[in-house]
């Protein structure tokens, strides 16, 4: 077991859950993000906005250390979530991603059945002691992720056959299965129909209520409507990070204002 402790969740929402000082990200001799210095709120959802290759998602797989899995990535700086260094040696990545959930860009279902698709955290990490407690542990989850009405009759069914704004909800679900404290979302909307895409957006609000949200999007409408933090990357840097209706009405530079007018992206 790990030595990581995390402390029980601050109900004040102010509360900085990820803080950021000094981030670099290396891609070989790539530098892919530079001197990022950010604070990430609890039960806020934060947006990372920024065009295509500006880092945004690079520095997201920082928070639950995905880059790990890439051979050439390197990651220097502290990054700490309620105050421990995630990538202290004594860290494991596992026990962290658990408490760290992750929703990729398109939607992921297990090829397993709509109840082991949720099981299977909860299972890997001895969050349950039995069978009943289990089942109790899906139907919340599924409850949470918004599609418990849809499934409940039918668990056995394999989670891939759902649509895909289902899919993606099943794999919100899957991601809080594990009672994790902060949710990243890496463009969680893009495969979808605007109407799942809308199911999405409002599940999102809901979820800000027990966790802090990040998510990247390439939608700054998306942006705009779900989240109450935005940060801008451009060219690997963190340019601008304040209260999203301030980001959009009135930038403090000229790059963001450039990008979210249309000038650059």
């Amino acid at each position: 077991m790990n030595d990581m402790r995390i402390t029980e969740r601050n109900v004040d929402a102010n509360a900085i859950k990820i803080a950021a000082r000094n981030c670099q990200v290396y891609y070989g001799d790539t530098h892919a993000i530079k001197d990022v210095d950010v604070d990430i709120r609890d039960k806020t959802v934060t947006a990372f906005i920024g065009p295509s290759g500006c880092g945004k998602s690079t520095f997201l797989r920082c928070l639950n250390r995905m880059n790990d899995t890439i051979d050439v990535c390197r990651v220097e700086g502290d990054i700490r979530l309620d105050g421990e260094d995630i990538y202290d040696a004594k860290v494991d990545p596992v026990q962290l991603r658990a408490k760290v959930g992750m929703v990729f860009q398109k939607p992921n279902p297990f090829p397993k059945s709509i109840y082991d698709n949720i099981a299977y955290g909860p299972r890997i990490h001895g969050l349950a002691r039995n069978k009943a407690e289990l089942d109790e542990i899906v139907e919340k989850s599924l409850r949470r992720g918004a599609i418990w009405d849809e499934v409940k009759d039918r668990l056995d069914a394999p989670g891939t056959g759902l649509s895909g704004g289902q899919q993606q909800r099943l794999c919100i679900a899957r991601a809080i299965a594990t009672e994790p404290e902060v949710l990243l979302m890496d463009e969680p909307c893009s495969a979808l129909d605007p109407i799942a895409t809308a199911q999405v957006e409002e599940l999102i609000d809901e979820l800000r209520q027990d966790y802090s949200v990040v998510i990247v999007t390439h939608s700054m409408q998306q942006a705009a409507r779900v989240s109450q933090k935005t940060a801008f990357f451009h060219l690997g840097n963190l340019v601008e990070y304040g209260d999203t209706g301030q980001i959009f009405t009135n930038p403090h530079d000229k790059r963001t204002e450039a990008y979210i007018t249309g000038r650059i992206g």
